[in-house]
């Protein structure tokens, strides 16, 4: 038996990054994980375009440096020091006023032995160039840590304000190697076999519309029914509203807040019903009567789901068969919804209706 908060729903990871950590979240509130990384980060050591930021940094000794995420800083040093460049780094980055893009910057560039001036309490890009704008940047050299692609309006908007900028891509994103994972996913998300998808990451977000239109999956309109698309915040978000497309998100821009979003959202989301003296709750692959879960298999989940579509009206072979993962005739939904009985422990729930077809056995109270 499945137990949990999330008992019985399926949800995909699409980070690389702390994948197994929101795996190992999302399993212990009882969901079913599948993971797609929808993007690869390039290994800074063998990031050329960083090392050569670095030297263009050591050697600009800058005014200014933008600290975007904890992750990048630290990273950003442990490259340089593979490199030989980080006590030199170290200096310069000493000498220059830093700003940090939230507390998670923060806790890298003091681990680092080094102090922020100012930190943005939204954690937003936007604050940080507010706050550079209103005290002037002509003629400022300020560096940037970008933070899994380019920051182009950001240092556009810094440069016409007359500042010198160097940026840094201290991590940058990539297709993965091997699509197909994602790929997968994307058509079963289209088919409604996914019941949220969670995302970490803008680049990650582009990466899997981009694949999933590659192989002909409406994912688009998944996410507008019945899959949940949920964003550790608006910057992630973005690609998806663009596109009209509906997403969650938690208040607090963190992994863990998106597990609790994905957590409260998903059961608020199933279809309950008053059948048989029970209350009959449809998820994605399972059903809990009374607050029981028990684990459906695809044929006979598929069959339910399209009665609870209908409560207390016939649902006829055809419709019922054209409802199975695989289609099939009125044989095989037969014997789905023979399987769907011995599952439920009970036929009291599922009646025949002169052989036409099926129904729920809905409470006359409801």
């Amino acid at each position: 038996m499945i137990e949990g908060a999330l008992a019985g729903f399926t949800v995909a990871v699409t980070a690389e990054r702390r994948r197994s950590e929101m795996a190992a979240l999302l399993e212990r509130r009882g969901a079913r994980v599948i993971s797609a990384p929808a993007i690869t980060i390039i290994p800074l050591i063998d990031d050329e375009a960083l090392h050569a930021a670095t030297a263009a940094c050591i050697g600009l000794e800058p005014h200014l440096v933008v600290a975007t995420t904890g992750f990048g800083f630290r990273g950003w040093l442990e490259a340089a020091e593979g490199w030989g460049l980080a006590e030199r780094l170290r200096e310069v980055l000493g000498q220059a006023r830093i700003l940090a893009r939230g507390p998670k910057p923060c806790g890298a560039i003091r681990a680092a032995g080094l102090t922020e001036e100012w930190a943005a309490k939204t954690e937003a890009s936007e604050e940080v160039l507010e706050r550079l704008l209103s005290e002037g940047v002509a003629g400022k050299r300020i560096v940037v840590q970008e933070h899994g692609e380019p920051q182009t309006e950001f240092v556009n908007t810094l440069r016409a304000a007359g500042a010198a900028v160097v940026e840094v891509p201290v991590y940058r994103w990539a297709m993965p190697s091997d699509t197909a994972p994602v790929r997968r996913l994307a058509e079963q998300v289209a088919a409604g076999q996914i019941d949220a998808v969670t995302f970490t990451s803008a680049p990650a977000v582009k990466a899997f519309l981009q694949i999933a239109e590659e192989a002909g999956a409406d994912v688009e309109q998944a996410f507008g029914g019945r899959t949940l698309a949920a964003c550790v915040g608006p910057v992630t978000a973005a690609p998806l509203i663009e596109r009209g497309v509906p997403v969650v998100m938690p208040e607090r821009y963190r992994l863990g807040a998106l597990i609790k979003t994905v957590t409260d959202e998903l059961p608020r989301r199933a279809v309950r019903l008053p059948v048989a003296g029970s209350t009959l709750e449809v998820r994605g692959h399972a059903v809990l009567i009374d607050g029981v879960p028990y684990a459906l298999a695809p044929a006979a989940m598929a069959i339910l789901s399209a009665l609870a579509r209908k409560p207390g009206a016939v649902v006829s072979k055809d419709q019922l068969a054209a409802a199975l993962p695989r289609g099939n005739d009125g044989h095989a939904v037969d014997v789905a919804v023979a399987r769907l009985r011995a599952a439920l422990g009970s036929g009291k729930h599922i009646e025949t209706v002169i052989k036409r077809g099926y129904r729920l056995r809905i409470d006359e109270a409801a």
